[in-house]
């Protein structure tokens, strides 16, 4: 909001560059980020997400259901990679649809890393369409949770 004041030790806002589908170049890799999957993360998504399910937070419980220890959910799964599909697209791109697979899992102690590179960018209805591979990996798995993002990016001739 203009005018307005920031509360103390905030971040400011920060625009964006704008990918156009004519810069979207096929074996371009995303700029990815990566987390540590500490046992406060995954308090913090769990308690976020209310997703209770023991298996994300009881290792006794975790266990016993065959899993080695806690794990990540869905949802943070799925919000990792979309970070990196729309901080790579810009704000006026579009991210139409996003598929994975949970393969492997983050646990605590993992250091996730999220990555994505361009498989094939393409006109489609008069859209510049870019379909993308994305994953999450880890140092004890390798990659845990491969997907695909298909994303619609301006065109820099308008259409």
């Amino acid at each position: 909001m203009r005018g307005a004041s920031r509360p103390k030790g905030s971040a400011p806002e920060m625009k964006r560059p704008q990918l156009y589908w004519e810069d979207a170049e096929v074996g371009a890799e995303l700029q990815g980020f990566e987390l540590d999957i500490s046992p406060r993360r995954v308090f913090l998504q769990i308690s976020g997400s209310q997703d209770w399910y023991p298996v994300h937070h009881d290792p006794a419980f975790a266990r016993k259901a065959g899993h080695e220890d806690v794990f990540m959910n869905t949802g943070f799964l799925q919000a990792a990679l979309v970070r990196v599909v729309t901080d790579w697209m810009g704000d006026a791109g579009f991210l139409r649809k996003l598929y994975f697979e949970m393969r492997r899992q983050q646990r605590p102690g993992d250091t996730m890393a999220c990555k994505g590179r361009v498989r094939d960018r393409y006109r489609k209805d008069g859209q510049g369409w870019v379909e993308l591979d994305v994953w999450a990996e880890n140092e004890r798995e390798g990659v845990t949770t491969p997907g695909k993002a298909w994303v619609i990016l301006p065109l820099r001739e308008g259409g």
